[in-house]
């Protein structure tokens, strides 16, 4: 490969995206008709579930057998762990979030989607819209994923019939108005045959809309990241101290918002001092530029006590800063949120202690209504709490800014992630 050919490649676009449906909706058959199609598999793995098909006594190569890595999942035909697959074609590069579709798996789809820009929400021709569909849609909306993809699979067990296709999106969309939803796209598709997966179905030719390859190769993500509030969390202070770097002083971080330039004047929480970017550099040197969700090292005019946790920002634009938070959580615990527990919080590079105020109510995912009063927040639970944290924090609403908008609450004895939150 050649020098130019590989920095074209480097410089490709990345969409992450997350796959969630009920059991036997076939996803997996899906991401197996995506690699296979789109060529992205090598000759001995094809070769590989072949012979395990035939093994099986299955007709024809069962593509689900790609994705379904665990031997428990194999053995069961179900996905049961967050997997994650890597794809590319000369469009685009892609990071597949293969997630489950059990009920008592919705934490593993909160951890699946939770970096994703599209989410493609499988769903049975024949079976329509089910409870896991609008636990999958509200999930892909609380998160705030942009886009979102229904595929209608199986579309050869209904004879390719438009009715059946038209009558499930009208479910969607009837849903799907009463979420906070951006982009929302249909599909009739076919994983098993490969009917609008990569190529055209020539068996509904009543469908014009694209196929499911050409909307994940052409969706626009660019405007996904906030390129307006500034946002940096110094995660580590770079101090060679090498003869030839004897006073770099440098920040090294992963921009979480907006565009920062040398020149720019900036100012540091939570200290408040004020000064202005000298340099940015990066691995492969000096840049003009820096936005989310590039890595680099950002150094300054001025000589400022800054280290792990600060939030270097624009002057004219800073997030908010508090102690008393309202988050809606997924609660991923084994053990129930304790209410007035303790745990510790993390945000962005920060590390705090926080204190649970008060449970406000738990949703019930299926028809979207809140129960008051309910304090038993157990596992795969979504939930409205307020907590108060043992130091200000500098955040943004997880709908303005999802990485300076998010939260991990972990049990301090167990050192166990009990719950990833979105700030309200």
């Amino acid at each position: 490969m050649s020098t130019n050919n590989t920095k074209g490649y480097l410089d490709m676009d990345l969409l992450r995206f997350s796959t969630a449906g009920s059991v036997d909706d076939g996803k997996s058959t899906l991401i197996g008709r995506m690699l296979y199609d789109s060529k992205s598999i090598f000759e001995d793995q094809y070769e590989t579930i072949k012979k395990t098909s035939e093994r099986r006594g299955e007709e024809g190569v069962n593509l689900a057998l790609l994705t379904d890595g665990l031997k428990a999942e194999r053995e069961q035909g179900i996905t049961i762990d967050v997997a994650y697959r890597y794809f590319a074609t000369p469009k685009r590069k892609f990071i597949i979030a293969d997630t489950p579709g059990h009920i008592q798996y919705t934490r593993n789809m909160v951890t699946g989607a939770s970096t994703a820009s599209l989410a493609i929400v499988l769903v049975d021709a024949r079976k329509g819209m089910v409870e896991q569909s609008r636990r999958h849609l509200f999930i892909a909306s609380l998160l705030r994923i942009p886009h979102i993809v229904v595929c209608v699979n199986k579309m050869d067990l209904v004879d390719y019939k438009e009715e059946a296709f038209e009558k499930i999106r009208d479910q969607f969309e009837d849903f799907s108005s009463k979420l906070q939803t951006i982009d929302i796209d249909f599909v009739p598709v076919s994983a098993l045959k490969g009917d609008n997966v990569v190529e055209r179905s020539k068996k509904m030719d009543w469908y014009q809309g694209p196929t499911l390859m050409y909307l994940l190769e052409n969706v626009h993500i660019a405007s996904d990241h906030n390129r307006i509030d500034c946002r940096f969390p110094v995660q580590y202070v770079v101090r060679p101290q090498t003869d030839e770097f004897h006073d770099y002083r440098g920040y090294a971080g992963r921009v979480a918002g907006g565009v920062f330039k040398p020149g720019d004047e900036v100012m540091i929480l939570p200290s408040g001092f004020s000064s202005t970017i000298k340099a940015i550099d990066t691995f492969d040197g000096p840049i003009k530029e820096a936005f989310s969700p590039m890595s680099v090292t950002i150094r300054l005019e001025d000589e400022i006590d800054i280290s792990r946790g600060d939030m270097i920002v624009r002057t004219n634009n800073v997030p908010k800063v508090g102690q008393d938070i309202d988050l809606m959580i997924c609660w991923l615990g084994r053990k129930q949120l304790i209410p007035r527990g303790k745990y510790a919080l993390l945000h962005t590079t920060n590390s705090v202690r926080c204190i649970v105020k008060d449970i406000h109510y738990k949703l019930n995912i299926n028809n979207l209504h809140r129960m008051q009063n309910a304090t038993d927040i157990g596992m795969n639970d979504i939930a409205r709490i307020s907590i108060r944290t043992t130091k200000p924090l500098f955040y943004d609403t997880y709908r303005r800014n999802r990485i300076t908008g998010s939260v991990i609450l972990v049990e301090e004895g167990t050192n166990e992630t009990v719950a990833a939150g979105m700030i309200i």
